[in-house]
């Protein structure tokens, strides 16, 4: 493992799968080794409840009698999907306008993830905005839980204001 910074190391590499109901998932290093453990609360430290199969991310591992554990999340990119479904809504936008959209504080209403989709609301407006599990996925996340604190990119779609870009409150403070 590289980087010994007194017993935790960096790691990058991608979530093997994460499972929000059990409350922690897998990560694999790109320098391979045992799978490390992500918990939900170090997840949530970093302002998300849940992160996307295959997302990439960097984070502060410590290895334990139980094994390899992520102790801090750095950062989290969205996986790299050649198969995801690109939304008809945003079929005919250039990703720069979506990219050039303000952020938009949030907080999320409800999301069905067997459904596929939800709404949330825009801090000072009072209209709904849809929420895609596509859209949540190219942005890294699986799922999401009322109440949830979001920054988001929203466009004028086919069906209304949607979400074309969702991160957490926390990551989009860095922006």
């Amino acid at each position: 493992m590289p980087e010994d910074l007194n017993n935790m190391y960096r790691v990058r590499g991608h979530v093997k799968w994460f499972d929000p109901a059990k409350g922690y998932g897998f990560v694999v290093s790109d320098e391979g080794g045992p799978d490390i453990l992500l918990h939900v609360n170090v997840l949530r430290n970093f302002g998300q409840s849940s992160v996307a199969d295959g997302a990439g991310i960097e984070i502060m591992t410590h290895r334990t009698d139980r094994g390899v554990q992520a102790v801090e999340v750095i950062s989290v990119d969205p996986p790299e999907r050649a198969d995801s479904m690109l939304l008809a809504d945003f079929a005919e936008l250039d990703p720069v306008v979506i990219a050039e959209a303000p952020l938009e504080a949030a907080r999320v209403k409800w999301f069905d993830k067997g459904k596929g989709f939800g709404f949330a609301n825009v801090f000072g407006r009072g209209e709904d905005v849809f929420l895609h599990i596509e859209v949540l996925r190219r942005s890294g996340l699986a799922d999401l839980q009322p109440g949830e604190a979001l920054a988001m990119r929203v466009i004028s779609g086919k069906r209304g204001r949607m979400a074309a870009q969702v991160m957490a409150w926390e990551a989009a403070l860095d922006e």
